[in-house]
């Protein structure tokens, strides 16, 4: 996500802190290199200008000319109107009104609507609210088959339209099932299309006007860039937008919508979808996207999705365990489990501060196939074997690497890294890392 910014502009600001005393010249010189480099991100050039104005008002001035760090003031100038670019602050959802509350999803083909949706649903679900969820595209095949599949995988109410019925009619007996069956939220699913059109317009306004709805969310492709920004002005311009989810922002590598929906749409970005997996969506928070585009890391999100992902229950059994010595290959196995959950490695590592700047992170791609491997080997032992490593003798062991599809190397490798993270959690007692709260991080 943002790698491509990032890089330039951490090449940017290197250049400033080589400099003893900064110039007006020098900053004049490295604003060059920013704009270029948002450019290049593909950001509105309108907001790039505007952006770069701000900037340049306050960097060539006595906030920066007086200061002890001259080089580090202009990061945090950077940094505060980044902030500002993308909205400031985290803009919820709003949920207030009476039961069901309508959420209305639109965006064109493609762009992952369908999945966003579910996705919500299963945020919402753990929220503690009580969502219900419909299809109302009519047009696309499996429209509805997925949205049943998905509804199914998180265990969400939806209704299923009868053959023949209209959007607007789907709509009007999905708002009545929900209410009938107490839930406090109805996502509505609506059609895409290809290219912005006035047919795809015209029902939208219709369900819009039937059934009014809280919100109206956007869902756009971070990685069309310009594209994603032209279409969220149609939308908002015909329709009227109350906030967006970019979705496939850990495929964007340049960040251009991003950092321009919302200075050309004047709506917020309220989620971003981090991956195909159904947990993969993060609420937009401005000031940690802009640390992140800096490089400075984003341990709250971090922390966040530590805690989305693991076990309260599982972590307190698994602490037991390490009291009693009882940390088996299947609780080892477990641990890696829960962090595979978490995302990539190398984006876990990009949130935390000085180490997305670290050369060779292509390497974790690497590191990824390590942990799918051990997942295999784990899974080719037997019950016994996983309960007590001792009896995996040479024929076993020889076993377990065909079963797996590994060597024997890659087997006895397992058990000595086993071994070891055995013996450091003996080592802790109380089963706690100095600084992290209980059950954030495996092993804690």
């Amino acid at each position: 996500m943002f790698e491509s910014l990032t890089d330039k502009l951490s090449l940017v600001f290197k250049k400033l802190r080589g400099h003893g005393k900064l110039t007006e010249q020098n900053i004049q010189e490295a604003l060059r290199e920013v704009r270029m480099a948002l450019l290049e991100a593909d950001v509105h050039f309108r907001v790039v200008k505007d952006f770069i104005e701000s900037v340049r008002g306050r960097a060539v001035g006595e906030e920066v000319m007086a200061s002890l760090t001259p080089a580090q003031q202009v990061v945090k100038i950077v940094h505060q109107e980044l902030v500002t670019l993308m909205g400031s602050e985290n803009r919820q959802i709003r949920l207030s009104g009476n039961p069901p509350v309508p959420l209305m999803f639109v965006g064109l083909h493609g762009c992952g609507k369908t999945t966003t949706v579910a996705k919500l649903a299963r945020l919402l679900k753990g929220n503690g609210r009580v969502p219900y969820m419909v299809s109302a595209d009519v047009y696309r095949p499996a429209a509805v088959e997925q949205l049943h599949t998905l509804a199914s995988q998180i265990e969400v109410d939806f209704y299923e339209p009868h053959q023949g019925e209209e959007p607007l009619e789907i709509c009007k007996k999905a708002q009545d099932n929900a209410v009938r069956r107490g839930c406090d939220t109805l996502l509505i699913d609506t059609a895409g299309r290809l290219h912005f059109d006035e047919i795809l317009m015209d029902e939208l306004r219709e369900i819009k006007r039937v059934i009014p709805p809280k919100e109206i969310l956007l869902v756009a492709d971070a990685m069309t860039g310009q594209d994603a920004v032209n279409i969220a002005k149609s939308f908002n311009d015909q329709l009227g937008i109350d906030g967006v989810i970019l979705t496939k922002m850990d495929g964007d590598a340049r960040g251009g919508a991003a950092l321009s929906i919302r200075a050309v749409t004047g709506s917020p970005i309220k989620f971003i979808g981090v991956g195909e997996k159904i947990e993969a969506i993060e609420a937009f928070h401005p000031d940690r996207m802009a640390a992140r585009i800096l490089g400075m890391g984003d341990v709250l999100s971090l922390i966040e999705r530590a805690q989305t992902a693991f076990d309260e229950k599982k972590a307190k059994e698994l602490e037991r365990k390490i009291r009693k010595a009882e940390f088996t290959l299947e609780d080892f196995k477990d641990q890696l489990r829960q962090i595979r959950k978490m995302g990539s490695l190398e984006g876990l590592l990009q949130m935390i501060p000085g180490l997305g700047k670290v050369k060779g992170m292509g390497s974790f791609h690497m590191a990824e196939k390590e942990l799918v491997k051990v997942e295999a080997i784990i899974n080719s032992m037997t019950p016994q074997e996983r309960r007590n490593h001792n009896i995996i003798n040479g024929k076993r062991r020889l076993r377990i690497a065909r079963g797996s599809g590994t060597t024997v190397q890659d087997v006895n490798r397992l058990l000595r890294q086993y071994l070891m993270t055995r013996k450091m959690l003996s080592k802790m007692k109380t089963g706690r890392l100095t600084g992290v709260p209980r059950g954030v991080f495996p092993f804690s």
